[in-house]
């Protein structure tokens, strides 16, 4: 049976039990031996989790700072308490606020999920009308902004000038930096998400030295972006209605992950109070890294380098041996089949049969294939995750790889917009501030240059 949820109350503080009591009936608390002076303690559990504070008690010396936990790259350290998206990724399950993504996929819109994620409910008729009014008259940006993106060399990735002209913004819009005001967060909010199409529009055209393609606001959000990009002679632009769909599934996709390294980022940059457009772009440079946003890149380069569908086996035992890494599968948190995947490769088909069959595909599931019935990957739980078909779908659309995590910057941002007002609004988030165990050289005195060997 898949795992529920727990209710999302705060983790409770240690309280000192005496010893003889913590040998009653059970109930949830962690009893710690320290072996070092024999003392026990007893830490409470509340939402299986303990508070990491309350291993400070745990100390041989009173003058001692206290124990801590070591755990790079938070491997097993939840850093806040969420109510925005869960993950189960031993059985392959994504809800955003409690709604499983399989029906999202197939019965919204990005805009309407996006409103779920930021006010926790999904709107009525009139919230959902007046939600994507605000959303589609805020995508028009500064003309400032179109001499800025003149600025950068005609060959600059997209992803740098996304990132650049994001934290722009918020020189244009000074009343954002009043975060706890809750009308200036919802204005910025509708700026964000609106604009967010018009900055990566304007950066793609840029990178082709072509003229920038103004909003149509009469057009969907996802139907606006590709008029945005693709426009050209044409009076009025009129998007292919199964790639309008396919671009809006794969933003409802994209639109959050939990406590992800972008999602990290905007969570920790945040927590210092600066406007919402530094904390997005710093999210957006979070993204821009292979191990993140451009994951998808390097499932095509690995297509590609393979080259066909015989070359696979060679590969796949390339792989097993060390030599080679099978890009798109396995994930830090799905030991399961992504439930992104299966919806993408639905996805993927339609695409193809609007705009040909990727010369690729046949590579990629032959790639699958293998893996899914080899046990060197089973064992390892290694499955296809979300980025081994979007790569695919994005190229037979028409879009270069540099902008692979662009489109995913778009969606993601309403994610990122949700976690940092949760995190904004916790009483417990404080500025964030990690420790660190110190083990470099102790106390040392100062040598006069002519005296170093």
């Amino acid at each position: 049976m898949p795992r529920t949820p727990r209710a999302m109350n705060p983790v409770q503080p240690a309280t000192h039990t005496p010893k003889s009591e913590a040998l009653a009936a059970p109930r949830d608390t962690l009893t710690i031996t320290d072996n070092r002076t024999g003392k026990q303690y007893e830490i409470p559990i509340t939402n299986g989790a303990i508070r990491a504070l309350d291993l400070r008690q745990i100390k041989v010396d009173p003058r001692e700072f206290g124990m801590m936990s070591y755990d790079p790259a938070f491997n097993n350290t939840a850093s806040c308490i969420s109510h925005v998206t869960y993950i189960d990724g031993d059985v392959g399950i994504l809800r955003y606020r409690g709604y499983p993504i399989e029906e999202l996929a197939e019965k919204s819109t990005y805009l309407e999920t996006a409103y779920l994620l930021l006010f926790a409910e999904l709107p009525n008729a009139t919230q959902l009308k007046d939600w994507i009014w605000h959303i589609t008259h805020h995508t028009f940006i500064h003309e400032s902004i179109k001499k800025f993106l003149d600025g950068f060399h005609y060959d600059a990735h997209p992803m740098g000038m996304l990132i650049s002209t994001i934290a722009a913004l918020s020189t244009f819009y000074p009343d954002a930096k009043d975060i706890f005001n809750k009308d200036s967060r919802l204005k910025q909010t509708w700026r964000l998400i609106g604009k967010m199409p018009t900055l990566a529009g304007f950066a793609y055209r840029h990178s082709l030295g072509m003229p920038f393609v103004y909003p149509d606001n009469e057009l969907s959000y996802p139907g606006n972006f590709l008029n945005m990009l693709f426009r050209t002679t044409e009076l009025k632009y009129h998007p292919n209605p199964t790639l309008e769909r396919a671009l809006d599934v794969l933003f409802i996709l994209h639109a959050d992950h939990e406590q992800n390294c972008s999602a990290n980022a905007m969570r920790c940059v945040g927590s210092s109070h600066v406007d919402p457009y530094s904390a997005t772009a710093a999210a957006t440079a979070a993204l821009y890294g292979p191990l993140h946003g451009g994951a998808n890149e390097e499932v095509l380069a690995m297509l590609m380098e393979i080259g066909s569908v015989q070359k696979v086996p060679d590969f796949i035992k390339r792989v097993k041996a060390g030599e080679q890494r099978l890009m798109g599968f396995g994930h830090r948190v799905y030991k399961n089949y992504d439930p992104r995947a299966r919806l993408i490769k639905r996805i993927a088909y339609e695409v193809f049969e609007l705009m040909g069959k990727n010369p690729l595909l046949e590579i990629a599931l032959e790639c699958e294939r293998i893996a899914l019935e080899d046990d060197y990957f089973v064992k390892r739980k290694l499955y296809p995750n979300v980025d081994f078909y979007t790569g695919l779908i994005y190229q037979s659309m028409g879009f270069p790889m540099t902008m692979f995590p662009v489109l995913f910057a778009i969606p993601r941002t309403s994610g990122w917009i949700a976690q940092w007002e949760e995190m904004l609004l916790d009483p417990e988030q404080k500025i964030a501030r990690p420790r660190q165990i110190y083990a470099g050289q102790d106390t040392r005195s100062y040598v006069p240059i002519e005296q170093r060997a």
